[in-house]
């Protein structure tokens, strides 16, 4: 999952495609280097806070000149965002999933949208503060029972859903990585998994570094994911992860 976010302030690449024929260029890079979707965010939820909060308006009319060029990459094509009206509206275009930071616990009618049209929705892990004293696996886990009892009761098929455990957060850098030391742990579901560690914090506080300079992290990161039950993976990055994974199957492939 290829990340395009065409805001100002997103905490790796905020402003870098605000500009559309910038986004859409970026959206082909991405499919080019082997990008299974590409996921438009227009409405930064910046993990560590700071995020300005964006109107239904505002958010649409950053996307309006982006989305349906990307719909037409012929890949897949997700809604990162916290608004079921702004979800709607990207699903008339063409956009194919919803990308729900709040796991179907912000905005009450999420799931009764993604029950409606359909629609496979990653559901995200968060939590409104930071608690360095709580056991973050098991909290996750009881959240993601929320989730599917919320999915349940509004209509969504259960393999209509995806369990992303929210690396960066409402976490410590150290409950970070602690999700995905432990990612095994989030199977117990039988779900798919998305893991969205690309340039996040927790890299910093292992080898400190900006964001732009976290490739080499963010890549240790996605093989542990994958290796211990990630489907998917959200990234900046597509080519050198494309390359990683193939790599790294190529040899476990050998090994067995």
């Amino acid at each position: 999952m290829g990340i395009l976010n065409v805001t100002p302030d997103s905490f790796s690449d905020g402003g870098q495609c605000s500009e559309p024929s910038v986004a859409i260029s970026h959206a082909h890079h991405m499919v080019a280097d082997g990008a299974d979707i590409i996921d438009i965010g227009a409405e930064s939820t910046r993990p560590y806070g700071g995020a300005q909060p964006v109107s239904y308006i505002d958010e649409v009319s950053r996307l309006s000149p982006v989305v349906g060029a990307v719909v037409g990459l012929g890949r897949p094509c997700s809604i990162d965002t916290l608004k079921a009206q702004t979800a709607a509206w990207a699903l008339d275009q063409g956009v194919s999933i919803l990308n729900d930071v709040w796991g179907l616990q912000g905005d009450p009618d999420m799931a009764k949208l993604a029950a409606q049209r359909g629609t496979p929705v990653v559901c995200m892990h968060n939590r409104r503060s930071v608690d360095p004293d709580i056991d973050i696996v098991a909290d996750a886990l009881t959240f993601f029972g929320r989730t599917l009892e919320i999915a349940g009761q509004a209509g969504i098929a259960r393999e209509q859903i995806v369990l992303d455990p929210g690396i960066g957060f409402g976490k410590t850098p150290e409950q970070s990585i602690a999700c995905i030391a432990h990612f095994a742990e989030f199977k117990t579901f039988g779900l798919p998994l998305l893991l969205g560690s690309s340039r996040k914090r927790f890299i910093a506080s292992v080898a400190p570094s900006e964001p732009g300079d976290r490739i080499g992290g963010s890549l240790a990161s996605m093989l542990h994911g994958v290796r211990h039950g990630a489907d998917i993976v959200r990234v900046h990055d597509v080519a050198e992860t494309v390359q990683a994974l193939r790599v790294d199957a190529a040899l476990q492939g050998q090994r067995s």
